[in-house]
């Protein structure tokens, strides 16, 4: 392990600081001794650090996988303004930048570089990391691999056998919002001993806690109050629908106030013009959905307000440590009424698989060959189930040995030369010419791309399939030819013969029934947190595993000693208007609509594939329930309802 003199000369030359953050410095010596760590740092509480420098520090690559494009960017531009061979893989990356990448790997002269999770699932990425130094793997959002965590993502779930496969050697876990029983998850996947879980107060107490009883109608004026009372300071307003980003920040704009909307749904252009502008303190309010902020290292914000309940404690955690990073005084206040746990209800509701197609989806993979390979859109589609709903059921059948997954492949490729093929060739000694010449042979010419399946090219040529994919990014990385991929795949393998297949359906039923149950349970407690009459901050504290000597003295809670039940403006249950709504929509016979759990989730204005394809968003029903819970729509649907 390096000498604490360099560990201490790296963390003043490279990042230009003369001490380390509480946490950072065992996280760090626990790397650079050899070993496994998981990290569970608050919100802005230095995580980055922690696989930064020792990145530096070890020979060989630091692979950081992360879903935030927004804190790749940040992250890796920073770290290149240092002069550190860091970079990112993404979407927004042009083809150029990319072979840049690509010969930088390929020199070892990279020493951060930062992917998507999806891509270490990639065949042809897993390629170009075959045979190299991968000293150090860091995996940020880490709770996303635990089930029982609030943001559960499939991919997640296969990393730490993907690390075993491609030689890591060693592994840095990170999270904002890990609450015991997901670390104990995390820590399991990666053989990641206790002692080294290294994890950090949450207590901020610059952040001072509010919670606001407030009937939804109020809430517009409410937050026009906040806004002109508090001092100015750029502070974030969350909203749970895009469309209520899109009226507040129209209604704070007509008020006089610099505010913006941010969303998911918004041209990726126009979020990025949003982002930049607030970063520079050109606007002063960003009203925004959960998109906002994730990967935002922006340390003055003065507040954060909740204009809807968050949808999950530990979302409510990871949003608020984004206000007063500086240290400084910041608000962060909920305006709660409980009007908003029917919407983030009917969204988890909305999510579960009808039972039917969750046994047609099944039984089609049990009808598969030993090896076969689906498209998940293709799925999604044709079964009425969301793309990361499909993706899980996958994972959960990996998880039961039943499949094996092969990686993710495209099934087609475009391609361009750059030079002509007999100036290509010309570098090759006479076997591998042969291959190259009978390979693009296979390929289908079009006016500028040729078309190229790699899988008809192996069948055709007898070749392994991975030569053909090898051959393509070799000659690209050369720059000898240009590559647009078509088709994504997912290859699996049937590992488990002997099942029965209506315990497995059940199972299958039975797991997303639980998951729907928990993000219930995780609302309620939502609301417990924002109806009790003791200490916010002890409370939150005490959901994350920490414990404190005594109350703050400083929250709304024990300020006032006041708790109350939120007030609900919203009808519970339908009535005889909606009931004709609903007939009136079932009676025009959409096929994407057929079963009351679909036609629920258009009436709560849910999206779903089936109705997508349909458009049948622009309906002038779609979400004419909304306001209602689902179970109640749902039971209105049923069979001898008026």
């Amino acid at each position: 392990m390096p000498a604490e003199t360099s560990i201490h000369h790296c963390l003043q030359q490279n990042f230009g600081f003369s001490a380390f953050r509480p946490g950072q410095k065992q996280v760090i010596e626990t790397l650079l001794a050899g070993r496994s760590a998981l990290s569970i740092f608050p919100t802005g509480g230095g995580k980055s650090l922690c696989y930064q420098l020792p990145a530096l520090l070890l020979d060989g690559l630091t692979l950081v996988i992360s879903p935030l494009i927004a804190l790749m960017k940040d992250q890796v531009d920073a770290l290149q303004a240092q002069g550190i061979a860091a970079a990112r893989l993404d979407s927004s990356i042009g083809a150029n930048e990319v072979q840049s990448i690509y010969r930088q790997l390929e020199s070892g002269s990279l020493k951060l570089l930062y992917i998507a999770p999806e891509r270490l699932a990639n065949e042809r990425f897993l390629n170009r990391l075959r045979g190299r130094t991968i000293s150090l793997l860091a995996i940020d959002e880490a709770h996303c691999i635990s089930e029982w965590g609030h943001n559960f993502r499939p991919e997640y779930m296969k990393i730490a056998r993907l690390a075993k496969e491609i030689g890591v050697g060693r592994v840095l876990a990170l999270t904002a919002t890990a609450t015991p029983s997901v670390a104990a998850d995390i820590r399991r996947a990666f053989d990641i001993v206790d002692g080294d879980e290294i994890r950090t107060s949450f207590h901020r107490p610059n952040l001072h806690l509010r919670v606001t009883p407030c009937p939804a109608p109020q809430r517009r004026q409410l937050l026009l109050q906040r806004l002109r009372e508090q001092a100015r300071g750029p502070t974030i307003v969350y909203v749970t629908l895009q469309r209520t980003a899109e009226a507040v920040a129209k209604f704070l704009e007509a008020e006089g106030l610099a505010a913006k909307a941010y969303h998911a749904g918004m041209q990726s252009d126009k979020r990025s013009a949003v982002q930049d502008a607030f970063m520079a303190g050109n606007i002063q309010v960003v009203v925004a959905t959960i998109a906002f902020g994730m990967g935002i290292d922006k340390a003055d914000i003065r507040a954060v307000y909740h204009y809807n309940l968050p949808k999950t404690l530990e979302n409510y955690m990871q949003e608020i440590g984004r206000a007063g990073r500086d240290g400084r005084d910041s608000r962060c206040e909920i305006l709660a009424c409980a009007d908003d746990l029917t919407v983030l209800a009917n969204f988890s509701y909305g999510d579960t698989p009808t039972p039917e197609a969750l046994r047609r989806l099944v039984e089609l993979l049990l009808g598969q060959g030993e090896v076969f390979d689906v498209s998940l859109y293709e799925l999604s589609g044709d079964f009425d189930i969301r793309p990361l709903v499909i993706a899980t059921v996958f994972t959960y059948l990996e998880l039961q040995g039943i499949l094996r997954s092969t990686g993710p492949f495209y099934d087609g490729y475009k391609i361009q030369f750059n030079r002509p093929q007999e100036q290509i060739l010309q570098d090759f000694d006479p076997q591998r010419v042969a291959f190259l010449q009978a390979l693009f042979a296979t390929a289908k010419k079009g006016r500028v791309w040729y078309q190229l399946t790699p899988g008809e090219s192996a069948a055709e040529l007898n070749e392994p399939r991975q030569r053909i994919t090898a051959a393509v990014s070799y000659l690209e990385e050369k720059g000898d030819i240009q590559v647009q991929v078509t088709g994504l795949r997912h290859g699996y393998r049937r590992q488990s013969e002997e099942l029965d297949p209506e315990a497995l359906i059940a199972g299958l039923q039975e797991t997303f029934a639980r998951r729907e149950t928990q993000d219930i349970a995780r609302l309620r407690e939502v609301l417990a947190y924002a109806e009790q009459r003791s200490c916010l901050t002890r409370h939150l504290l005490t959901y994350f595993g920490e414990a404190i000597d005594a109350d703050c003295g400083d929250c709304s809670r024990c300020r006032t000693g006041q708790g109350e039940r939120l007030s609900r403006t919203a009808p519970l249950e339908p009535g005889p208007a909606e009931a004709a709504i609903a007939r009136r929509v079932q009676d025009e016979g959409h096929p994407a609509l057929n079963h009351p759990r679909q036609l629920a989730r258009f009436l709560c204005g849910i999206t779903s594939p089936a109705a997508n394809r349909a458009r049948l968003g622009r309906h002038t029903d779609f979400g004419a329930l909304g306001e209602f819970p689902f179970r109640k729509v749902m039971d209105l649907l049923a069979p001898g309802s008026d």
